[in-house]
């Protein structure tokens, strides 16, 4: 593909703006993606433009050849994406780096601006599940209704946090409480809640039909990626960092004594969801399809019964109480 656009470097370089939008057209039209995954490319480069286009280097892409320009660029990078969750800027940087090398293939950059980048590291999940009380306890806080709704839709979905924070209000399909999310590599996929859910999601929306479904307090006050917009309240997307510290704060009351200086995170609730529907005896295949993993061994860490699951079932086959229920004869 790279071919069609190769130009020598005498001529004039585009715009990034402009190198994104040829870059994302030839991938389209090559059918090189599957549905969604432009959407997600789209939204990491044209939020890097934004910043570029302010910065000292200017918006040529042939700038990022330049000490300063590859400077700017790290300045961008680490202040659109810097606060997210790790995972998600290697999500960013990947789309980054994949930009970068077809714009040298097209001849508009020579060198890569990312050399030297490290890869941030994902830690490990080391969460553990809440109990159903705990859970419960979450249901009673008194919040906002956007709060109240992505927590209650992130644990009846199962869905990952990332999922739901990039959900657009046209994504739903409220009667049939579904939704459809852009999952890991691009896939579009579908998840489904529950009444509680569906109970909150018409407050949450005010008959909003475009635009991300959970909104930031405020208007932004800098530069945001028009997907990221609600063309309806002009305000920004509900950040991951953001959406992770409300709960966090608002669940360390319900957090175990020990406990008690850090809340809970949000991938618990996906992880708790998990684990109750293995206690409730769930097919593996349906908790496959659930989780969306693609292999036992991944879902293993999350389907397996908490310490109150298995005193139950220690109780229920002890020998000695069920002989105490038997009736005499």
């Amino acid at each position: 593909m790279g071919e069609v656009y190769k130009i020598s470097r005498a001529e004039a370089t585009p715009t990034f703006a402009h190198a994104v939008e040829t870059y994302l057209a030839a991938h389209t039209l090559a059918g090189a993606w599957a549905n969604g995954t432009a959407t997600k490319y789209r939204q990491t480069l044209t939020a890097l433009a934004a910043w570029l286009a302010a910065s000292p280097v200017g918006a040529d892409v042939a700038a990022l050849d330049t000490p300063a320009g590859r400077a700017a660029l790290t300045a961008a990078y680490t202040a659109a994406f810097g606060s997210s969750a790790p995972a998600t800027r290697v999500r960013h940087l990947s789309t980054l780096r994949s930009a970068c090398s077809w714009w040298r293939g097209a001849g508009w950059l020579i060198s890569d601006p990312t050399a030297g980048w490290a890869r941030p590291a994902v830690p490990v999940d080391t969460t553990r599940a809440l109990t159903r009380d705990q859970v419960a306890g979450l249901w009673r806080l008194d919040v906002a209704v956007r709060d109240k709704t992505l927590w209650r839709m992130l644990y009846e979905t199962a869905a990952r946090a990332e999922e739901i924070l990039t959900l657009e209000a046209d994504d739903l399909d409220l009667p049939n409480k579904r939704a459809r999310v852009v999952s890991k590599g691009g896939k579009t996929e579908w998840v489904f809640w529950q009444t509680g859910t569906a109970l909150l999601l018409p407050r949450l929306i005010a008959g909003r039909t475009r635009g991300p479904l959970f909104l930031a307090d405020r208007r932004p006050t800098r530069a945001v990626a028009t997907n990221d917009l609600c063309p309806v309240t002009g305000r920004a997307r509900l950040s991951y960092r953001r959406a992770a510290e409300i709960f966090e704060e608002t669940t360390r009351p319900l957090a175990d004594p020990v406990d008690r200086a850090q809340g809970w995170t949000l991938h618990q609730l996906r992880h708790s969801m998990l684990t109750h529907e293995a206690e409730n005896g769930t097919s593996t295949p349906t908790l496959l399809a659930r989780s969306r993993h693609t292999s036992v061994r991944s879902l293993a860490r999350y389907a397996r019964p908490g310490p109150e699951a298995v005193a139950a079932h220690v109780a229920a086959t002890d020998p000695a109480a069920r002989r105490r229920r038997e009736p005499a004869r």
